[in-house]
């Protein structure tokens, strides 16, 4: 039988390098949410019951702009759907450890570098390795709002503002590698980005319309056309089950 003794270590230390660039992406959360007047101590709620850089911006731009319940949830489930898929997927590679109550608790700590790695990993996976990997990006997540929010206040104000456009270039960076390889990718993130300009600019479109409705519209335009123009073929789809 597989011993675990050593499970929560070996977790432990593949979250490390996860936990460190969530410490320095958190904090220009925690300092986005301040120029944004969202109290720290919110934000910093916001990160400890929460663990998604994307869903937690827009829902502050939300909470900012005194949205209503259902545009948040409305705004979450799309943002974030994606992590039905991921959860899915790990849930094959979960041993016997995993009881219910462990995979509802652990499922609020899956994100797309955590998975990513647990994912990797060659065989089963335990519960307390799991638990071990989310430590640190928890920790990291955490902090670093905090750190943002309490002290990036005192920063000069180009250095704020550099900071809130941080964790935007945080999002091109992952969106680049992607859309460089697939032009589906590339119509998306062009399609969507054109969408929020309109959304923004002009004037009928932003009195009607508010943030978080605006993000909503524009992801389903976006993913729906692309659906229809870059339909996934069944060899692509066979190609990547057998990879």
């Amino acid at each position: 039988m597989k011993t675990y003794s050593n499970e929560i270590k070996r977790g432990i230390k593949d979250g490390l390098s996860i936990g460190l660039g969530y410490l320095s992406v958190a904090f220009a959360f925690g300092v986005q949410a301040t120029l944004l007047s969202v109290p720290a101590l919110i934000s910093i709620i916001v990160s400890m019951t929460n663990l998604t850089s994307a869903g937690q911006l827009a829902g502050i731009v939300i909470i900012a702009a005194l949205g209503s319940v259902g545009e948040m949830v409305l705004t979450q489930t799309v943002i974030n759907s994606r992590y039905f898929l991921m959860g899915v997927s790990l849930s094959q590679k979960f041993d016997e450890s995993f009881t219910t109550g462990k995979r509802l608790f652990l499922a609020a700590f899956v994100t797309d570098e955590i998975f990513a790695v647990a994912s990797s990993n060659k065989g089963s996976i335990s519960a307390k390795y799991f638990f071990g990997l989310t430590v640190l990006p928890y920790i990291g997540w955490t902090v670093g709002t905090a750190a943002g929010a309490l002290f990036g206040q005192i920063l000069p104000q180009q250095i704020q503002a550099a900071l809130g456009v941080a964790l935007y270039a945080m999002f091109i960076a992952i969106v680049i590698p992607p859309a460089i390889k697939a032009i589906s990718v590339s119509f998306v993130a062009l399609l969507s980005a054109g969408l929020s300009c309109a959304f923004y600019y002009v004037p009928w479109l932003k009195s009607v319309f508010s943030q978080g409705f605006a993000i909503v519209i524009c992801t389903l335009i976006s993913a729906v056309l692309a659906a229809i123009i870059f339909p996934v073929k069944e060899e692509e789809n066979e190609d990547e089950r057998n990879s």
